[in-house]
């Protein structure tokens, strides 16, 4: 099967258990489009988890970051899973695209937004959370405009939105250690940091790269 030009090249699609839960998936019915729903209800209970850590009051502190991760990797699975849908499965729609698309945009500032608040009482952790939601936005946003005016699709990061889960779940395991011993999350305002200064890099790589093409092609 051709790759679609626009779709992000991952190779674990071409794990077996992979093809095999998609595979399940499509049998029971779901859409990519409700699987892509869920990828945002998968990100609000992470947040709702991120909202509420404890503050290292009672021995059981280190879980609530946990669930939080394990949530962040369930609506990665959705994301994964609502293009094999799509395309493996044949059950792609015309309005895809926008499933594909704004339920991404909605997980990413929700999950960034919670993690600047839960880490508020360090030095503008709010006003970081909300950066990075807006430059996590920003770097889809010049993704889509570029393909949309002629320029090929580029996923090129540092920060593309695998990344920035990525650091966010190894950062909610270290939190899990530090809730049992200090009451700030310095390793999701580290997070924080990264992910603002890799999302400024992915958005001039990006530009540059649709700029460069265009003005060559």
């Amino acid at each position: 099967m051709t790759e679609p030009q626009n779709r992000r090249p991952l190779k674990v699609r071409s794990l077996r258990i992979m093809q095999a839960v998609a595979r399940k998936l499509c049998a029971a019915g779901l859409t990519p489009n409700q699987i892509s729903i869920a990828s945002v209800i998968f990100a609000i209970l992470a947040s709702i988890c991120i909202s509420n850590l404890s503050k290292g009051e009672n021995a059981s502190a280190w879980l609530m970051p946990i669930i939080a991760a394990l949530f962040i990797q369930c609506r990665l699975l959705c994301n994964l899973f609502d293009g094999m849908v799509a395309v493996e499965g044949g059950r792609g729609t015309k309005s895809g695209e926008l499933f594909n698309d704004i339920p991404d945009r909605i997980a990413d500032a929700v999950l960034l937004v919670s993690v600047g608040y839960a880490t508020a009482p360090l030095f503008l952790a709010d006003i970081l959370g909300w950066i990075c939601a807006l430059l996590a936005v920003m770097t889809a946003y010049i993704r889509t405009l570029a393909t949309a005016i002629g320029a090929p699709t580029r996923f090129i990061g540092p920060m593309a939105k695998q990344h920035r889960m990525a650091i966010l779940t190894i950062a909610l395991i270290f939190t899990a250690l530090e809730s049992m011993y200090t009451n700030a999350f310095y390793a999701l305002y580290i997070a924080l940091i990264i992910i603002m200064l890799g999302c400024c890099a992915t958005v001039w790589r990006r530009a540059r790269a649709a700029y460069l093409y265009l003005e060559n092609m």
